[in-house]
């Protein structure tokens, strides 16, 4: 309406505020980019990293936002944004090399929440599943029984168990012999090494691994994930490695990717992508991949989630092809 030969602007418009959103997801990719690498002590920043898929593809779409919206200069600085937040998720989608020799096994990783996973449902996952070899976190005196009783020992006859109460007990099952068994002193959880003879290829080393939560203390998670790469590297450089475990990091932790030095996760090995596998006892889906398999001397060919009724976890199952080192 004019009025005095003037008119009224309102106060603001629909543009604008799409600006705005725009803006404000850019600054969120940005924000997930910055947790990407960083590795602060603190318990909020730790959490806050396993939502960095989320902030990368929010800044993906403020990036659409601005491009809609004609604002050539910004949508430049915004794209610039989303390639570099894509470039923190790309290796989870593209696969390596499959080697064109070696043998192949099947190994599972499993989270069993005391003495909640179905020892039935369970014992069917590693049969159909073909599983060669399986590590187990929070495993309890009652779960290894009920397993047992379930028929986990005919499938996989050879093991090396360490359980206990609560989330402490670990273990390590093969359908191969198991050697050179060690327990690593000084975690709050159970830490297992061992050695493995698989048929056509000898001696391959495997370590069940549980570092603790960052709940209950940043520092302390820092110091168990630096240790656990102590594990690791003290692996003997001669044959093969697999590490299985409920890491408590996802593949965005930095203090997790420092593990892979000489192991590679076999979730980025297969070009997976999100194998999301806790929690699965929430209301909402599971929203965090914390299981990891990681491989030395060897690719993993194929990975992917298997349900585990009665735990909080999903189980990782993974095609590895040992080539030796």
């Amino acid at each position: 309406m004019k009025n005095g030969g003037t008119q009224r602007v309102p106060p603001f418009s629909v543009r604008g505020v799409l600006r705005v959103v725009s803006w404000l997801a850019v600054g969120a990719g940005a924000a997930g980019i910055a947790l990407d690498f960083v590795r602060l002590q603190n318990t909020l920043v730790i959490i806050l990293v396993s939502g960095v898929p989320v902030l990368v593809l929010a800044g993906v779409i403020g990036f659409v936002g601005l491009s809609l919206l004609q604002r050539g200069r910004e949508a430049a600085v915004a794209g610039v944004l989303a390639l570099v937040g894509i470039g923190t998720q790309l290796p989870l989608f593209v696969a390596s090399d499959v080697p064109d020799h070696g043998v192949r096994v099947i190994v599972m990783q499993a989270n069993v929440l005391f003495d909640g996973a179905d020892p039935n449902a369970f014992v069917r996952q590693v049969r159909d599943n073909h599983v060669e070899i399986l590590t187990v976190d929070e495993l309890t005196p009652g779960a290894a029984e009920a397993f047992g009783k379930a028929g986990l020992g005919e499938l996989l006859p050879y093991r090396y168990l360490e359980p206990a109460t609560f989330a402490t007990g670990t273990g390590i099952y093969s359908r191969y012999p198991l050697s050179d068994l060690v327990s690593h002193d000084g975690y709050l959880m159970n830490q297992l090494s061992a050695s493995i003879d698989v048929p056509r290829l000898g001696p391959v080393t495997v370590h069940a691994l549980h570092p603790i939560q960052p709940l209950y203390g940043s520092a302390d998670w820092v110091s168990e994930l630096n240790r656990v790469r102590g594990i690791l590297d003290r692996s003997n450089l001669r044959q093969p490695a697999i590490a299985g475990g409920d890491f408590n990091a996802t593949f965005d932790h930095a203090q997790f990717r420092a593990l892979l030095d000489r192991f590679e996760d076999a979730t980025d090995q297969a070009g997976a992508g999100y194998l999301l596998t806790y929690p699965t006892d929430k209301w909402i889906a599971p929203a965090v991949g914390v299981d990891h398999i990681l491989v030395s001397g060897g690719v993993a060919t194929e990975v992917r989630t298997v349900d585990l009724p009665g735990s909080d976890h999903r189980a990782l199952v993974a095609t590895v092809t040992l080539t030796g080192t």
